[in-house]
């Protein structure tokens, strides 16, 4: 047995304690009448409406479409108290950036753009981030260990951000769902303990997120950002953002919307709005209906649908 081979058996095995006291502890369990009388604090949102107090959620993106851009955004925007796209922080909340790919030089030009534009400025004390690049002996999530070193760090936070699980979380393969099981455990600590979590992911070649769909059992909310059909890398980030999974949520605060970002900031549009507009240009640039169709991906119905209604406002 090598050295590699002890060490991971070590990383990965289950403390004699934790064993001692599962086998012996009863479980807790209470009746209809217990469960109603309890006195349980109500969720609010860490970032309204999708990303409450206590919660589990997952935001997943093709490569290169903006997705860390995203997470720090969203990380300025919950320190400061502010918004992000059409997203209300309700209050600054202390959060906890674990990066696992991003050349720090890279993280500092885009942290230094974010608040440069940011209305609301994040105490910088409510904001700390954890880069590969600082770290004598890597950095991963993957084992108790790697757990273990980030423990430290969470006194007072309530938003950990993962950016991102094929770097910080590999543990195995991707598609084997036993993989994940280490780190739910993980998160469903920290959830105990009044700690949200938000995980980066990537999305594999089918468009779905990468490897076992059992991610999805203990979230939340799950939030995939996809390139618009008119997608050019040169525009910089723009994206779809559609909600795959929303716990507690439906109509308007789930529905999916079109951002980009500008020189002048972010600006978001809702998917019909945009189409509307997509069908516009086109036939003013002489396409059929048909032709149209075939070039959004929608139906000669729907086309014809778009114009009367456009027709319909003048």
């Amino acid at each position: 047995m090598t050295l590699t081979t002890v060490q991971q058996l070590m990383d990965t095995a289950i403390p004699a304690e934790v064993v001692e006291a599962t086998t012996i502890a009863p479980l807790r369990s209470l009746n209809l009448r217990e469960l109603l009388a309890l006195d349980i604090p109500p969720r609010d949102y860490i970032l309204a409406p999708w990303l409450p107090s206590q919660g589990l959620v997952m935001i997943y993106a093709p490569r290169g479409i903006g997705k860390t851009m995203v997470a720090l955004e969203i990380a300025v925007a919950v320190a400061a108290g502010g918004s992000f796209l059409s997203w209300q922080a309700l209050k600054a909340r202390s959060v906890l950036y674990l990066d696992g790919e991003m050349p720090l030089v890279a993280m500092q030009e885009r942290m230094a753009r974010i608040l440069k534009n940011a209305v609301e400025q994040p105490d910088p004390n409510r904001l700390r981030l954890v880069s590969p690049d600082l770290q004598d002996y890597g950095l991963t999530l993957a084992t108790e260990t790697g757990r273990q070193r980030i423990e430290p760090l969470l006194e007072g936070v309530e938003l950990v951000i993962v950016d991102n699980i094929s770097t910080l979380a590999a543990c195995g393969r991707e598609n084997e769902a036993e993989s994940w099981l280490p780190l739910q455990d993980w998160a469903l600590s920290l959830r105990r303990r009044g700690i949200s979590v938000l995980f980066i992911h990537h999305a594999g070649k089918g468009g779905t997120q990468r490897g076992t769909s059992r991610r999805e059992d203990v979230l939340d909310t799950v939030i995939a950002l996809r390139p618009p059909k008119d997608y050019d890398p040169r525009n910089g980030a723009q994206f779809e953002v559609h909600f795959e999974k929303a716990r507690g949520l439906m109509g308007e605060a789930v529905a999916p919307f079109k951002a980009q970002l500008t020189e002048n900031g972010w600006l978001t549009q809702t998917l019909d709005d945009a189409r509307e507009q997509e069908v516009g240009t086109l036939s003013a640039e002489g396409l059929s209906q048909r032709d149209i169709a075939a070039e959004l991906g929608i139906s000669p119905a729907t086309v014809n649908r778009i114009l009367k209604k456009a027709k319909e406002k003048k």
